[in-house]
């Protein structure tokens, strides 16, 4: 039985990959601030099959367990604030970076004086790395494209080299740039999501920047073959391979959960704007990026469509 640890894991994407891991037979330990209640319906489960354990960590103090470390056959490093859930003030900004920076740092630090060392480390990062498309070229972002020079394609860079000294310890490290991550539980989909309740479907701006996204299930599943393929390592972009528009993608899903009776309504990016400052720039941002590397490593999605994915994560009482 091989153990994989999650840093990260009680987030939307950790608590997916969890079950997901445990459903395969794996055991899991999840680094937290705190340990989950007993009453936790994981942690219930996990205790029944002793297959799931939660342990203590601190990156903001750069202490971790150790002895879960040498337990790990895997590492999965999913740790960070929630980029889109407060508005960006200068701290708010400076604990999204941290939080990242701070744990790739404590995970590479007790590394690297572990006798026993995991055979394989997942690194999140994501597709703020890429700055806006260039229409010029009319091609999406590849892995090997430079970093953009901005606040979050920068924190993206500090994030993914706060664990670039592993591979020099004989890890095998796989960077996956994550998309927008669709899920009923939480994240952008749900905030699509709620002026439907009204009957409205809330176009951002123009809605013909393009939206690079990936459903949490194929997600969690790109982890596992990141995991099980000895031979995968270096950066692959972790995204659905049809990139939509913001108006393909909110029409779809008003299509998909209300028929024809919706009303299709722009939000103008002054509006965007005031109410959510700098984070509107990323709103409003077109980012076209290509899924062609994981492919061609012969990663197969479930849900490759905009509507594939929605009828996967809103499934219609028939």
């Amino acid at each position: 039985m091989q153990t994989v640890l999650i840093t990260g894991g009680t987030g939307l994407v950790g608590t997916a990959l969890t079950l997901h891991l445990l459903e395969l037979g794996y055991r899991v330990i999840v680094l937290g601030r705190s340990i989950v209640h007993p009453s936790d319906p994981l942690l219930k489960k996990g205790v029944e099959e002793k297959m799931l354990e939660y342990k203590i960590w601190n990156p903001s103090a750069g202490t971790v367990n150790e002895q879960a470390l040498t337990e790990a056959d895997h590492v999965v490093n999913l740790a960070g604030a929630g980029v889109a859930d407060k508005r960006w003030t200068a701290s708010r900004k400076l604990e999204i970076r941290d939080s990242r920076v701070n744990s790739g740092n404590t995970l590479t630090k007790a590394l690297k004086k572990l006798g026993k060392k995991p055979t394989t480390f997942i690194q999140a990062s994501a597709i703020g790395w890429y700055g806006p498309d260039a229409p010029e070229s009319g091609l999406p972002f590849a892995e090997d494209k430079p970093v953009h020079d901005y606040y979050l394609g920068n924190t993206c860079k500090e994030w993914e080299d706060s664990t670039l000294e592993l591979e020099q310890l004989g890890i095998r490290r796989v960077v996956l740039r994550i998309g927008i991550v669709l899920s009923s539980k939480g994240g952008a989909l749900k905030e699509f999501k709620k002026p439907l309740m009204g009957g409205v479907a809330a176009i951002m701006g123009d809605g013909k920047q393009m939206i690079s996204w990936i459903e949490i299930s194929d997600l969690c599943s790109m982890i596992v073959f990141a995991i099980q393929q000895a031979s995968l390592k270096g950066v692959f972009n972790a995204v659905a391979p049809e990139p939509v528009s913001n108006s393909t993608l909110t029409k779809t899903l008003a299509r998909h959960l209300l028929g024809r009776f919706y009303v299709p309504i722009h939000v103008p990016s002054f509006v965007l704007n005031l109410m959510l400052g700098e984070m509107s720039i990323e709103i409003l941002k077109s980012t076209t990026v290509s899924a062609a590397k994981i492919l061609q490593a012969g990663f197969q999605f479930e849900a490759p469509t905009i509507s594939e994915a929605i009828a996967k994560t809103y499934p219609l009482k028939k």
